[in-house]
């Protein structure tokens, strides 16, 4: 997660903007890195250019025809990012400059080495709770309560809006995603309603707080909007969230989930692990808060927590198992001796290794084929172009609307490095844009990636698609909303 943001130099050449915008569109994906550094070779009207965005548009085919050819979606883009990089050092290495190039790859690399390791950390705890029977036993009392699937779409959704502005959306949809598939297990299309309101729901209650998503603190880290500034957002978010669930759940069917009425028991250390998983995200929230260092140490930190919370529940284990025995036995209860015998350790491990890694290679793979084509210099050349050849307001919706078909980091990240001059509702409004217009595909934001991973076969490139109109619409909304509410800051001052 960057910390700072370096200068980029302005590229010749805007008069040919409308065709390099068009390859800049197809080249952005993922990656605030890829405006970090920005090569000193102009490439961006270059055969190698042309190859390497070529080579990108292909590979992000193959990734969205993941649900059709049963491929991995990892596999292409990982392939990708050699050839780009393996081009991008020839030509360095001609031109004598190899040095520039390895600098550029090591820079793109150590960017998202934080948000690997942060969401690797995130999808440990979420398979150690899941071991430990905490989703099974929400599962249970859902049934239990007899929530309707009506209920619990809005139930999620809701959940995912007011707990990811606290953490993080991306943390928040990986929750609430587990819950949906344990409760609706084998309803492939409430699942992906359900993932497609809480996608919506994380990113847009994420837009209007500095922790909700990485694009709001890079925003706070820039000094431009203050903390207490965000919360100026929360109505035009809400709108975002509230329009396309309305619409949605109008076409679910109002029954109740098909299971048994099973009294789930939780796994020893369940409760103290969801607290550890807290301590996290506060630890997170503080390394970044108060000792201005970035928030995956915290979260290293807390996978820290984990590892010797395993190591105590290893250790005193027999010791467990021998008073349960005892209380069983005493107590006549055969299922539950039963269900002793196949009690195992606790594997920190072992959850590690149960993340979803074709998710964490698709991201490396990503980042590092745009870290590339940013280095090249079309990002910049896209930035330019729309804030030097448009209204602003137009640029921030339409910036938005770029963000669902790649990630808002680099959409933000190019908004900042290039610090445009606007009024503060400018910049309040591309802060919602970003935030909010990731949701519109489900490839847009790193909760929707994430989702595709964590529910695969139920949740699905196609089947958000599908759902897209009525997310633009809620879009439309949510900018209207802040266009009227916020009128008196679009004012520019003097």
């Amino acid at each position: 997660m960057p910390t700072g943001f370096c200068s980029l130099a302005r590229l010749r050449g805007i008069s040919r903007w409308p065709g390099a915008l068009l390859l800049a569109l197809s080249a952005m994906l993922f990656s605030p890195a890829a405006l970090a550094v920005t090569g000193s070779l102009e490439m961006t009207a270059s055969a190698v250019g042309f190859l390497a965005v070529i080579i990108f548009v292909l590979a992000y085919a193959l990734v969205m025809a993941e649900e059709k050819l049963h491929m991995r979606k990892s596999k292409p883009v990982l392939v990708a990012a050699g050839l780009i990089w393996g081009m991008i050092g020839w030509v360095y290495v001609q031109a004598g400059m190899p040095n520039e190039a390895e600098h550029a790859f090591r820079e793109t690399l150590l960017e998202f080495t934080e948000l690997m390791l942060f969401l690797l950390v995130a999808m440990t705890y979420i398979n150690a709770m899941d071991e430990r029977r905490v989703f099974d036993a929400l599962r249970s009392w859902m049934v239990r309560k007899g929530f309707s699937y009506k209920q619990l779409f809005w139930l999620t959704g809701g959940l995912a809006f007011v707990i990811s502005p606290i953490a993080d959306n991306l943390t928040t949809a990986m929750l609430m995603c587990a819950v949906v598939t344990k409760v609706a297990e084998g309803d492939k299309r409430f699942i992906n309603l359900c993932c497609i309101n809480i996608v919506v729901a994380a990113n847009a209650g994420g837009a209007f707080s500095p922790f909700g998503d990485i694009t709001t603190l890079m925003v706070w880290q820039a000094g431009i909007v203050q903390f207490y500034e965000f919360f100026t957002l929360l109505v035009p978010s809400l709108v975002n969230f509230l329009i396309p669930a309305v619409v949605m759940s109008l076409f679910i069917n109002n029954r109740k989930p098909e299971g048994v009425y099973e009294d789930v028991w939780l796994k020893r250390g369940a409760r103290r692990i969801i607290a550890l998983f807290l301590l996290t995200v506060a630890t997170a929230v503080a390394c970044h808060t108060l000792l201005h260092l970035p928030p995956v140490l915290g979260m290293m930190t807390g996978l820290g927590y984990l590892q010797f919370f395993g190591y105590y529940l290893r250790r005193s284990l027999p010791r467990s198992l021998e008073r349960k025995r005892i209380r069983y036995t005493a107590r006549g209860d055969e299922r539950k001796l039963a269900q002793l015998g196949g009690v195992v350790p606790f594997d920190v491990f072992n959850r590690v290794a149960r993340a979803e890694w074709d998710t964490l290679l698709f991201f490396y793979g990503v980042v590092m084929c745009v870290g590339g084509l940013g280095f090249m210099g079309y990002l910049g050349l896209l930035s330019e172009a729309l804030y030097y050849g448009w209204n602003p307001t137009w640029a921030n919706i339409v910036l938005g609307l770029v963000s669902a078909v790649v990630d808002n980091i680099p959409v933000m990240f190019a908004v900042l490095t290039m610090q445009p001059e606007m009024s503060h509702g400018q910049w309040l409004l591309i802060t919602l844009t970003a935030g909010v217009g990731g949701s519109v595909l489900s490839i847009g934001s790193a909760a929707g990636v994430a989702l595709m991973g964590q529910a695969r076969g139920n949740y699905t490139f196609m089947g958000h698609l599908r759902w897209a109109p009525v997310i633009i619409l809620g879009y439309a909304a949510s900018v209207a909303t802040h266009l009227w509410l916020n009128a008196a800051s679009f004012a520019i001052p003097g």
